[in-house]
Formats: structure tokens, sequence, C-alpha cells
């Protein structure tokens, strides 16, 4: 009913609409819940190289050789599906066609998964370093009540390795969701509503992806949720550490101000360098969803 005001977490406008009737909203006005985190490029693999290796690889030894910016190209995808969009594109699928004498099929997206599939637990293993300031964070994040999901275009038989090595390096989130687990990875939206299911938080407004992929903020926005953007430390820079920390400061910045600016155009909420700086863009979250703003 009207007047009743505003229960905790929550709220209730209404407008008046022609005929005098009211349509009411209901909005989240509580703190952030949940932080939905991918993995490669935003808490381990600082610059995402191991998937890179393993499909420049895989695709060499069926004949056709890929450079490191088409590998990266679909990257955040599940990776038969990743696999599958490089095949589908003009250019990879003229270089199939002359090493193979045919038109890539279906088939062979899964001739190339299954060679992939060892070369990529292989790699991400070697890769599983933290990114510097995950650990820290994630404890910061529980002492402010945050339940911690992940999600990620790895596979469970992926994962395994690098869930156990991160777990040793003092991470390892509350809930992990891989493609396999829902009906299609991202951009849709299924695994950021299964970790929601797992983490027991709602609504979709209190909740937070985090990754370092265009399609990480496809995901958290096809999913109603805050979507924050992983600049230096994943995919879209494609620098490790000590490439990064490399380079003069002028370069840096004008690379990294590209990688901001296609997530900004992608529709993320907020971009910033690495997990480091997510705290502070929670404060802002909440100060927004405080005055009955949504995602």
């Amino acid at each position: 009913m009207p007047g009743r005001g505003r229960r905790e977490g929550t709220g209730m406008t209404s407008d008046v609409m022609a005929g005098g009737r009211f349509v009411y909203r209901r909005f989240y006005a509580g703190p952030v819940r949940a932080v939905v985190f991918d993995w490669a490029g935003t808490t381990v693999d600082y610059g995402s190289r191991a998937p890179v290796e393993a499909f420049v690889e895989a695709f060499r030894r069926r004949g056709v050789e890929l450079s490191v910016r088409e590998a990266r190209g679909p990257m955040g995808a599940a990776k038969r599906d990743h696999i599958r969009e490089l095949l589908s594109s003009e250019d990879v699928g003229e270089r199939w066609r002359g090493a193979n004498g045919r038109s890539p099929s279906e088939e062979d997206v899964e001739a190339v998964y299954e060679e992939f599939l060892p070369l990529q637990i292989e790699s991400a293993a070697e890769h599983a370093k933290l990114v510097p300031g995950t650990a820290e964070v994630v404890e910061a994040l529980r002492a402010r009540g945050i339940r911690i999901g992940s999600s990620s275009g790895y596979g469970h038989e992926i994962m395994a390795k690098v869930l156990s090595s991160a777990r040793e390096q003092g991470y390892e989130p509350d809930a992990l969701v891989c493609p396999e687990d829902v009906p299609a990875g991202r951009p849709y939206p299924w695994m950021m509503f299964k970790n929601a299911m797992d983490l027991g938080v709602y609504p979709m407004s209190a909740c937070v992806k985090a990754g370092d992929t265009i399609t990480d903020v496809e995901e958290g926005l096809n999913a109603g949720a805050w979507t924050v953007g992983f600049a230096r430390s994943g995919n879209e820079l494609g620098l490790s550490e000590k490439e990064t920390e490399a380079l003069n400061q002028r370069e840096l910045a004008a690379r990294s101000d590209g990688v901001y600016e296609r997530m900004y155009r992608a529709g993320a909420h907020y971009v910033v360098d690495t997990i480091a700086d997510l705290p502070a863009v929670l404060d802002s979250i909440e100060a927004r969803l405080g005055r009955g703003e949504q995602p």
C-alpha cells in the first residue's frame, strides 16, 4: 500500500498513469551481497596467457597458424564455442580449407577441442599464479559480508588444476560454475544465475560481475548485475605482469585507454585496472543502490 515506506534492503515507488491507476515497482537498496569473478586474467594468470597458448598450438597441429590476436578474439566464451567461432571466421576458415582441403565442420570443432583440452590443462596449471591483490581483496570482501562466486569459460576438468593451485595461494571462491553446469556459457546469463542460486543471493542488482573480457561484461549485463571490467590484468591488454611493468607509462596509458573505451562501449558500469581496485568500486555501487539506482 502507498505510504508504507521502505523496508530494509528494498524500496517501493509509485507512478500515476493515465486513468488514475498506480503501478508499483520494487527496488533493492541494500549493500552488495555477492561478487562473481572470472578466472584467467581476473583472479589468476595475469595477461590471460594460458588459453592463448593452448589455442595456438591446437590449431597448429591441424595445420592452421593462428595469431595471438585471433586466438584472443572470442575469449571468455566456453572453449568449444571459442573454437567454433574461430573456425567460422572468414580468415581462419580459409586457412583451414587450405590445410585440410575442406570447410570446417562441427566434427572438426570437436576434434580441435580434443586436441586443445590436454594442452589447456597443462597450460592453465602453469599459469595459475594469482593476480596481485586477489587474496587480500577477497578477504576484505568477505569481511563486508560479501559472498564470492566465480564463472569461467574453462570446464571442470581444466578448473580442477586451477582451483587446486589457487587454493594453495589463499584463494577459494564460495561457488564455481562452468559452462557444462548450465544450458550455455557466456554471453548468456545462466552462469551468473547459477552462482546466485548456489550462493543464496538475490536480487541480481545486489550482485556484481567482474571480469577481463567483453564477454564477461555482456554476461553481467545480460544477468541484470552491476558489471566491472578489468583493463590491465587480462585478455584485452594481453600482457603478462612483467611485460606490463616494462612499458613506459605513456605507452601503458595509451594501450589501457583503448581497453577502457572498448569495455565502456560494451556497457560496463565501471572499468578499473585490476582486482586490487575493486573495493572502491563496490563503495560507489552501494552508494548508488542506496539512492535507488539499479544496474
